[in-house]
């Protein structure tokens, strides 16, 4: 188990579900300390006139944060080694998995059976760049440096991880689908419930009831709290994991 920090060592989190347009963006602002987590804030990127201008305030009220983002947060190795010297019309010589997929999506679907859209081949790379985007303006904003964490230990000021809510759903025993639509509100709320025995939530739950972004928000709070206590499952090859990015997710909790 990673090194956990100490229970007085209160901790910020942001949960950021991350989309290509602001309005489909769903923010989540929490307070981790001595293993617990309290959801305090709870906003839509459509509410917002600037999401990283928000963001960094939130950051800045704290002395340790962490922000959970639900978007890649890097490209698969072999397609940047296979891209480097390619022309029009050559062949590739690995398989497409390899292409793009990371190790990490790959690890993914074998522990979850569920595989996370492919960076190298998706339209998340477009939610990708959205992502590596904020980070950026979030450092020039707070004039902080904002590097990725891959210990509870290195959460030092201002750090960030890649989540996946799906698999943070799995792992705690909660539906994985059948709750991002409008008219599935029914479903939000029961997992509402199992999530409010997990964190704990605003006595005003609309916002999460309304709008599944906001939902995954918190489920990336959640996905934090994990990584903080030093449950989420680290990578075998760090070296490769700090070139391509790493999903968080601790194990399935069994019954």
């Amino acid at each position: 188990m990673a090194d956990v920090p100490s229970a007085w060592q209160s901790t910020a989190i942001i949960g950021i579900d991350c989309a290509c347009q602001a309005k489909d963006v769903g923010l989540a602002r929490a307070q981790w300390h001595a293993g617990r987590t309290t959801v305090t804030d709870v906003l839509c990127g459509k509410e917002l006139r600037s999401i990283p201008t928000l963001v960094a305030e939130w950051m800045l009220g704290a002395d340790r944060c962490l922000l959970a983002l639900d978007a890649p947060l890097g490209w698969p190795q072999d397609m940047g080694h296979e891209l480097d010297l390619h022309v029009a019309g050559d062949a590739i010589s690995v398989s497409p998995n390899k292409m793009f997929r990371r190790v990490t999506d790959t690890a993914i679907k074998e522990r979850f059976r569920k595989t996370p859209l492919d960076v190298g081949a998706d339209r998340i790379a477009r939610t990708a760049l959205w992502a590596l985007s904020l980070l950026g303006e979030l450092r020039k904003i707070t004039d902080r440096p904002v590097p990725l964490a891959w210990t509870p230990a290195d959460v030092h000021g201002a750090a960030a991880i890649e989540v996946y809510p799906a698999g943070s759903l799995i792992a705690h025993g909660m539906p994985v689908s059948g709750y991002k639509k409008a008219a599935q509100r029914d479903v939000r709320g029961d997992m509402l419930a199992s999530l409010s025995n997990k964190v704990h939530l605003p006595d005003n739950h609309e916002s999460l009831l309304n709008d599944a972004n906001c939902l995954d928000a918190a489920i990336c709070v959640l996905a934090a709290a994990d990584f903080l206590e030093g449950a989420a499952v680290p990578p075998a090859d760090l070296g490769l994991a700090k070139k391509e990015g790493w999903i968080w997710v601790r194990d399935v909790i069994e019954d």
